[in-house]
């Protein structure tokens, strides 16, 4: 009875999605930094677009929190909703990281498979937002997992193209200083996918938990 009274749910849902659409902005400015990374001008408004995601992010990502504290009967466990939100939060700080380091390094060049590993996260990013966008349902329980199964895979695809990447780099460049920021690029880019993976790993928890 007294439950019934307290505050339920929230907007936990809506946040999510919220959140979600900028972790799909960031993985989509991501891309296409690398894909138009000789152009200068273009360079600069993917970099900025990829902050401004970043940030309205962690604000989604405070309200998430703050409104987690407020509430007293949630969706689903509490803490998985604070490692959700937070595991998300988690892709968007690594991609930043990315266009961050290559203009720290004064990138010069990118590779065809640092372009191939961008557009892996973006794909990873989508279905990460397709995954949170079923989360309130748990109707869609199989859809979910399926969903997840395929953030899996594009994990494993992008630990394949970064270990031939590096084999290549290690064999080709000579370089040194290229080589080196080469190396670090492409380590965070594989990252962006392990961090997708994570929040898959967190989302197959929650369906197994309440379907």
């Amino acid at each position: 009875m007294f439950g019934s009274l307290m505050p339920r749910e929230g907007k936990f849902f809506e946040l999510f999605n919220l959140h979600a659409d900028q972790v799909v902005a960031g993985g989509s400015h991501l891309a296409a930094l690398m894909n138009e990374f000789d152009d200068v001008s273009a360079r600069r408004g993917r970099i900025e677009a990829i902050d401004a995601a970043e940030k309205d992010a962690d604000k989604i990502t405070h309200e998430t929190v703050t409104l987690l504290h407020k509430t007293f009967i949630t969706p689903f466990d509490r803490d998985a909703i604070h490692l959700l939100i937070s595991k998300m939060d988690d892709i968007l700080d690594l991609i930043q990281d990315v266009a961050e380091s290559a203009m720290l390094y004064d990138l010069q060049r990118v590779t065809p498979e640092a372009r191939q590993l961008a557009d892996l996260n973006a794909s990873c990013c989508e279905r990460v937002q397709a995954a949170v966008k079923l989360l309130d349902n748990m109707d869609n329980a199989e859809a979910i997992l399926r969903i997840c199964s395929e953030i899996d895979k594009l994990e494993s695809d992008a630990d394949r193209v970064m270990r031939s990447a590096m084999s290549k780099l290690f064999r080709d460049e000579s370089d040194v200083r290229q080589l080196i920021k080469l190396k670090a690029i492409y380590e965070l880019l594989e990252a962006v996918s392990d961090r997708c993976e994570d929040v898959a790993n967190v989302i197959e928890g929650v369906v197994l938990e309440n379907a």
